[in-house]
């Protein structure tokens, strides 16, 4: 008889063949399944929430974006000077809500901007934002909803609050020579219920409104 290998010799090659048994079910065959699963039955969501217009991919209905004015290149300067770095909302457009940081709605930058209630530098973000979105929409700051004036959590946020985007309606009908109520309906039919009928509030996805709206003549 050959001799038996010894205890810790054993071991090891015990702990190898389930090390390579868990590896092909739980690192090959199980997310195989799930892949399989969730491309079958949830292939939109999967693949990332895609928007397409004209078959062309111009967003995620889960990502906000920014909707602004093309920078000027420095040769349209009358003076020769640089061009303002700061963005400039485009007017024709429903504007979302701020990114946090200055992010961009960058989606490897995700976070919040970590000023507290407390802080002089988050008082006056907020103050510039209310007057900025006031001047825009042509509305009492007082009036600005909260959303405007502040990042979510993840600052990433495709919504906006059913207000803010009631606020931006008569500015985009005018820029776009399109009827008040053409645009509101718009809203309407965008604004999503709160989720499983109760938690959070009502929201409109800029996203999907401002497709819409490009499809509007």
């Amino acid at each position: 008889m050959s001799k038996p290998l010894p205890t810790t010799v054993r071991t090891h090659f015990t702990a190898l063949r389930m090390l390579l048994v868990l590896t092909v079910i739980l690192g090959i065959a199980y997310p195989l399944l799930v892949t399989g699963v969730s491309q079958v039955a949830f292939s939109d969501k999967a693949n990332g929430s895609i928007v397409k217009s004209d078959g062309k991919a111009i967003g995620s209905s889960l990502l906000g974006q920014n909707y602004n004015l093309p920078k000027k290149a420095p040769s349209d300067s009358t003076t020769g000077a640089d061009p303002k770095e700061d963005p400039v909302p485009d007017p024709k457009w429903f504007q979302p809500r701020p990114s946090a940081a200055g992010t961009g709605y960058d989606g490897s930058s995700s976070g919040a901007s970590n000023l507290g209630p407390n802080s002089d530098d988050l008082l006056k973000l907020v103050n510039d934002r209310r007057a900025a979105a006031a001047q825009l929409d042509g509305v009492d700051p007082a009036s600005v909803p909260a959303d405007a004036l502040t990042a979510s959590g993840s600052g990433l946020d495709p919504h906006i609050s059913v207000a803010y985007a009631k606020e931006q309606i008569n500015r985009v009908a005018k820029e776009r020579n399109l009827p008040v109520d053409t645009v509101a309906k718009l809203v309407d039919k965008y604004t999503e219920g709160r989720s499983l009928g109760f938690l959070g509030q009502e929201g409109v996805n800029v996203v999907l409104l401002n497709k819409a709206l490009a499809q509007e003549k």
